[in-house]
């Protein structure tokens, strides 16, 4: 039997038009649990400053918001069969003082404040993530700087690179990722409570006290605009765990390529690959396989994303529910692959002397020409004068590299990275933002 609804007037609903509208709420609105409650306790301190839920009520409802975040914490937290989602979960088990927290909200404003303390949370722990596989990069780099390999161009062998070069990349590019998650952190980080169901409420509610209570920012002033978010907010972050995606992909790709018995520039212990039902000699690189698998799929996220929320008109639209069952799962997955580099890369076995081998001979014919050039010999003139050499069998490599500049094979900046590091840590807003959330639950 169906418990009422938020949004009930005492009319039947039937059965399979209600499942197919609730979808996957129950499922996924388990994970919002702590953050709606949090929005509560902000929603019910500020009604009772501004007088609209009286000295007498509060207590009340505040120790029961609060033994459902103990219920939450301590993973006891469900919601009921015949519940349609948490917010009507939380006022259930609040009994008679359940119906004073909807007071000035709309379940719309209450869902967009949950989606976006949740993201926060979400943001925080991807942010961290990504500064701990970045430092575990550098610090492999550091191990390996020495170490030549092969750069390719168009897959043909280029020029020098080193193992040092290759770790430090992927050090550098997934801490730009926690850049940028840096950098959309304040559009999420904006407080949506009070718009209502998108045009505001005839109640005199202080949304800059919420705003201040929750650790916003600042706060979305239209509430047209706030409901207006609900898609867009998704949309950036989804463009965020594709960037980090494609970084996933590239390494996952060069893992396998760089393993293959036709290269070894590395290898994977027998313990992180699997064999074959017929092959005695295979070990397969299943994991990287299925991780390249993944990150493409993930690359997808902005496109599903955009096609829900294209063409819309202003105003909530029931198309937004399916936001979370893209959003959520693809948050989780890419903490999945992230923890999962971070478990191989320090078990990879790097092959040493690659370079030394025949068919790499022409990789220093770069050095070659500048050495030429150094000696005042124009550029194109040396470039002809080296491509003859090789034409002819003739060429002679360089005796050493010289590489000095930031970046490059003798100066890999890893200190620089590292500082990079320390900063997005020192920086990071979400601990600030935890005090802030102590300070309400204590109060």
């Amino acid at each position: 039997m169906s418990k009422a609804k938020l949004w009930s007037k005492g009319m039947a609903i039937d059965e399979k038009i209600e499942q197919f509208t609730i979808g996957k709420d129950r499922e996924l609105d388990v994970e919002l649990a702590k953050v709606d409650v949090l929005g509560s306790l902000a929603h019910v301190q500020m009604l009772n400053e501004e007088g609209i839920i009286s000295d007498e009520e509060f207590p009340a409802i505040k120790k029961g918001l609060l033994a459902i975040l103990d219920a939450v914490n301590a993973g006891d937290f469900t919601i009921n069969e015949g519940v349609e989602d948490v917010h009507s979960q939380v006022e259930l088990l609040l009994g008679k003082e359940g119906g004073r927290i909807h007071t000035g909200r709309s379940r719309n404003d209450q869902v967009l404040v949950d989606l976006k303390l949740f993201y926060r949370v979400k943001l925080d722990e991807l942010i961290k993530k990504l500064i701990s596989l970045s430092g575990l990069f550098l610090e492999i780099a550091d191990k390996n700087k020495d170490t030549l390999m092969p750069g390719y161009t168009h897959t043909q062998v280029a020029m020098t690179s080193s193992f040092g070069m290759w770790f430090t990349a992927f050090a550098e590019a997934f801490k730009e990722d926690a850049e940028y998650l840096m950098a959309i952190f304040p559009i999420i980080n904006k407080n949506p409570l009070g718009s209502a169901a998108g045009y505001g409420s005839s109640f005199p509610l202080n949304r800059t006290r919420t705003t201040e209570l929750l650790g916003f920012e600042s706060m979305h002033v239209n509430p047209i605009n706030a409901q207006y978010g609900r898609g867009k907010s998704e949309l950036i972050m989804s463009q965020a765990l594709a960037n980090i995606s494609l970084n996933i992909n590239k390494l996952a790709t060069d893992m396998i390529l760089y393993s293959n018995e036709n290269y070894r520039f590395l290898s994977l212990p027998s313990a992180l690959t699997t064999g074959s039902s017929i092959m005695p000699h295979k070990k397969n690189p299943d994991v990287f396989e299925l991780i390249r698998a993944y990150s493409n799929s993930l690359m997808n996220l902005p496109s599903q994303i955009t096609m829900i929320v294209s063409n819309l008109t202003t105003g909530y639209h029931r198309d937004f529910q399916l936001l979370k069952e893209y959003l959520f799962p693809a948050f989780n997955k890419v903490s999945e692959l992230l923890d999962l580099i971070e478990y191989t890369l320090p078990r990879l076995k790097i092959t040493e002397h690659i370079v030394e081998d025949e068919k790499y001979a022409y990789l220093l014919t770069v050095d070659a020409v500048n050495e030429l050039v150094k000696k005042g010999i124009p550029f194109r003139d040396a470039y002809l004068q080296v491509g003859k050499s090789i034409e002819k069998g003739q060429f002679q490599k360089p005796s050493k590299l010289e590489h000095t500049h930031e970046g490059s094979l003798g100066n890999l900046g890893i200190s620089a990275i590292k500082d990079d590091l320390e900063k997005l840590t020192k920086n990071n807003p979400y601990r600030k933002i935890e005090d802030i959330l102590s300070k309400l639950i204590s109060d």
